[in-house]
């Protein structure tokens, strides 16, 4: 229910042109995503392990893209953008509570590997985040210079200023978690070649660097708008390949 009044308030917002209240809106958030974990937590931590089932996944991952967005609506005005934070929620949590799955735990595994895990989920979350920011950057841009069809949608956006910097800000917290990740699976897993991890990590590694050479591009250089957006995306479809594409290669093609 939370979810669904927040939606309400805010789609009434932007099409009224009225404010979005945010206490309000925040409020609502954390009330829902309280629920929404309260509901997923018997599902996932079991007495056997954690249970990473394709629909606890899923529930997991809508409930983590709902906590960055409310994090960084603390600092930026980015409320608008919860036209599309909450009916994702809403959907993740739907999904993982009627869907069915094989049971798959996570059996003698080690705490740090469980942090592993769970930090390459954030990661992931974070930085496809960023990554749906970087196309709506593009869009934003090109409106700017061509005033295309799309020019109602983008009037609803926030300002060029403050999505450029909550790109950065989700580039820069995705990388930290990814850091974080990759160091802990070096450390725990012990043999990558014989568990089929190596295409992961290649491709991981690969996505990180150029995240960081991003990073550091704007630091130094003043990489920004366009450019930032194009790199961006890259980077997380080498991460992609790297979650779901070594997955499929490994399981459908060898």
């Amino acid at each position: 229910m939370a979810y669904i009044v927040v939606s309400f308030h805010i789609s009434w917002a932007l099409t009224t042109n009225k404010p979005i209240h945010k206490g309000l809106s925040l409020g609502l958030f954390v009330v829902g995503m309280l629920a929404h974990a309260t509901l997923l937590y018997p599902y996932m931590v079991t007495l056997y392990g954690l249970n990473f089932n394709l629909f606890n996944v899923f529930s997991l991952i809508s409930l983590l893209f709902l906590f960055f967005y409310v994090l960084f609506c603390l600092y930026r005005p980015i409320l608008s953008l919860g036209i599309l934070a909450a009916p994702t929620a809403l959907l993740g949590m739907t999904v993982g509570y009627i869907g069915r799955a094989p049971y798959q735990p996570l059996t003698n595994v080690s705490v740090g590997i469980e942090a592993h895990i769970l930090l390459s989920f954030a990661a992931y979350c974070v930085l496809l985040m960023a990554t749906v920011q970087a196309l709506f950057l593009r869009l934003q841009i090109r409106e700017l210079k061509h005033q295309t069809v799309h020019r109602f949608w983008v009037n609803k956006l926030p300002s060029l200023q403050s999505m450029e910097g909550l790109l950065f800000d989700m580039i820069l917290v995705g990388f930290v978690l990814l850091s974080i990740a990759l160091g802990l699976g070096f450390i725990y897993v012990q043999d990558m070649l014989a568990q089929h991890l190596i295409h992961k990590t290649v491709f991981s590694v690969l996505s990180w660097l150029l995240f960081g050479v991003l990073l550091v591009g704007n630091w130094r250089a003043g990489w920004r708008a366009k450019q930032a957006a194009n790199i961006t995306i890259y980077a997380f479809i080498l991460l992609a390949v790297g979650f779901v594409g070594s997955k499929f290669v490994l399981e459908l093609l060898l």
